[in-house]
């Protein structure tokens, strides 16, 4: 028999183990090593050495794990230290207790070490024998040849789970593409298909059988092939196909691959991009808003795919939009019956005039459309969609598109529509010129009157009062003349406070105003302004729930925030004459601080959100309620935020009520 030499130079012939051992292990399957077949491999081992002991370790970080055994007791399921470091030294030991290195434990112990190519060492492959004895050259070849084969057999096993997590790599990968792919064998029998491509089977009702992979297997190429299916609620959508042959290395077509992309998307944003050009070009060589009118609403529809579109001017004097112009798709009946003119808050034009806000209506044949009874009644248009043509806060406009079809609301027609809505009020204002000029002087002359009327409105009461005085004998000097001073006293300081706001505001508009930026803990800042706060509303129905994090630091004026945060809070009991909930939340977001001051009072409309930070601005819902205030504390609070580089803006809040939130950067600028 042939003689080979093992790794420590013993030679051994192949003999029982090569023949006896070599064809049993040859029927283990590699994956079974994760259950009985590592025992039963251990098994063949200690039948190989002559062994009652046989055991495997998988060796990590020179640690030992059990893999497999057979005979064990305790010591050898459970290696302690040195009995470990023993077998990791890969050893032949004839006699354990006159070894000496594993205390209280006699026997034989024979290790090979099981390495990978890179010669790392994944497992040892011992025998053991209960009592001492001298290991034969043919025992330790037999050893090393188990080693040899579970080397063989760990190895693949590593190999086949590096595969197996390769493939589960891909399929990820696959799966996270915006393309759907699938792939067949010769036959055409699906091999593959990942989550893109099932949704596209789904949404088009194709099955696995597409014509582009059957082509492609007749060796066909198609390369960004157009393709223009029905989606859901028969909508066009549009996809570019790729499909190709997977050729063999004899050169045969061993199967073939097919990528479809939704483009839908795409598509409709370069209609969209189409649109606005056309609308801008439509508006830049048209004199006046009539004159572009058809052109710009032929542009809407035809880019929507719907079939008729109006164009309404608000004239603020009579309170009415008026119709500006029409346009109705090329076949679609033209006898829609469009009023002249719509008061304020009439008509589906009218509404968003009076809310500011687009307005998509599912179903203009229900109930409370907004639309006129006759046109619902005819059955012809479906869907519809109002956006305001404003210019800042003013609505100078309103556009109105109707489908036959009942459609969902679409963020980015929305987004398109307000964008040509924009064009639409540009127009009007590069148009209305001297319009603009007289808002801006009535603007002003308003904001004067306003500031006029704030100042005297305490002067005319310290100076009637003053002459009640003057003009008192001594029995009505002494009854009530304290009133009559505490009258002074208060309007006195009313008014004082008015000019140190409006000073204070014009300081800090111009830059004049000091604003020391150091380190601070806001978390503090509205600790002490709750509590104040708190101690106010004493005995009132009202509540005040806080939520503070122990502390937040930030770069700010600690005596200009507390002026802001005062602020917010007195606002929120000030306007809450009822009672309820007030809410303040202090958080950090990225490198923000987010202050929330939350109230469940008067509330603010959303079109008087913003004009709350003009100066003098008061909410219709205050001056209705006769709460007191000057109308300038948002405005002088958005100014100190502002030289923070923060922000602070009313948010939408559920229910009746108000929330405004401000954010402060954590980072020094």
């Amino acid at each position: 028999m042939a003689e080979r030499q093992d790794d420590a130079g013993l030679s051994w012939r192949s003999g029982r183990l090569d023949e006896g051992l070599m064809h049993e292990v040859s029927e283990l399957h590699p994956a079974s090593l994760d259950g009985g077949g590592a025992d039963e491999l251990a098994g063949l081992l200690a039948r190989a050495a002559q062994a009652p002991i046989g055991v495997i370790y998988l060796v990590r970080d020179k640690t030992l794990r059990l893999y497999g055994g057979h005979g064990l007791d305790d010591r050898w399921s459970d290696p302690d230290e040195a009995l470990a470091a023993l077998v990791l030294a890969n050893e032949a030991v004839d006699d354990l207790a006159a070894d000496g290195r594993v205390p209280d434990m006699s026997g034989a112990c024979l290790g090979r070490s099981v390495c990978d190519q890179d010669g790392t060492v994944l497992a040892v492959c011992c025998a053991a024998d209960v009592v001492p004895r001298k290991w034969t050259d043919e025992e330790h070849a037999s050893v090393a040849q188990a080693a040899q084969v579970g080397t063989l057999l760990i190895t693949e096993r590593l190999a086949r789970y590096e595969i197996d997590r390769q493939h589960r790599f891909l399929d990820a990968v696959l799966d996270s593409l915006h393309d759907g792919v699938t792939a067949c064998d010769e036959q055409g029998r699906i091999v593959f298909v990942n989550e893109r491509m099932r949704r596209f089977w789904d949404d088009t009702g194709h099955t696995s059988d597409d014509v582009w992979l059957q082509g492609a297997l007749r060796g066909e190429h198609l390369h960004d092939s157009e393709v223009v299916l029905q989606g859901p609620n028969r909508r066009a959508r549009h996809y570019l196909v790729d499909a190709h042959p997977i050729t063999g290395p004899g050169g045969q077509t061993v199967g073939a691959v097919q990528a479809v992309q939704d483009v839908t998307r795409r598509k409709r944003a370069e209609r969209f991009r189409t649109c606005e050009l056309n609308v801008t070009t439509a508006l830049a060589e048209a004199s006046s808003i009539e004159a572009a009118g058809p052109r710009v609403l032929e542009a809407v529809v035809s880019t929507l795919e719907w079939v008729h579109a109006e164009l309404w001017l608000v004239d603020e004097a009579a309170r009415t939009v008026r119709s500006a112009a029409r346009w109705s798709a090329p076949g679609w009946q033209s006898d829609i019956e469009v009023p002249v003119d719509l008061p304020f808050g009439v008509g589906l034009a009218g509404r968003a005039w009076q809310v500011g806000k687009p307005l998509w209506i599912r179903d203009v044949g229900r109930p409370q459309s907004l639309i006129s009874p006759e046109t619902a009644a005819s059955g012809a248009l479906h869907s519809a969609l109002a956006v305001p043509v404003r210019e800042g806060f003013e609505t100078l406009g309103v556009l109105t598109v109707f489908a036959d079809s009942v459609e969902e609301p679409e963020d980015e027609l929305l987004a398109l529509m307000a964008g040509i809505a924009a064009h639409i009020g540009q127009f009007v204002e590069k148009r209305l010129v001297e319009d603009l000029q007289r808002q801006l002087v009535r603007s002003k002359n308003e904001y004067l009157a306003l500031v006029g009327h704030e100042l005297r409105t305490p002067l005319t009461s310290i100076s009637a009062y003053t002459e009640l005085l003057r003009e008192a004998d001594e029995v009505s000097l002494v009854k009530d003349g304290p009133r009559l001073i505490e009258v002074i006293e208060r309007n006195s300081n009313q008014l004082r406070d008015i000019i140190n706001e409006l000073m204070e505001l014009s300081a800090l508009d111009t830059g004049h105003a000091d604003i020391h930026l150091a380190p601070m803990d806001l978390a503090e800042v509205v600790r002490d302004s709750v509590g104040q706060a708190r101690a106010a509303v004493a005995g009132a129905p009202l509540v005040i729930n806080d939520e503070l994090p122990d502390t937040l630091v930030l770069p700010g004026d600690r005596k200009r925030l507390r002026q802001v945060v005062d602020n917010l809070l007195g606002n929120a009991v000030k306007y809450s004459p009822d009672g309820g909930h007030i809410g303040v939340t202090l958080r950090t977001a990225g490198r923000a601080a987010e202050l929330a001051v939350s109230d469940t009072g008067l509330g603010v409309s959303i079109d008087e959100r913003e004009k709350l930070f003009t100066g003098f601005y008061r909410t219709s819902r205050a001056r209705d309620s006769a709460i007191p205030g000057t109308g300038l504390g948002m405005t002088l609070s958005r100014a100190v935020v502002s030289r923070h580089h923060g922000s602070i803006e009313l948010v939408d809040h559920e229910d009746k009520g108000t929330t405004v939130l401000l954010r402060l950067p954590m980072d020094a600028r």
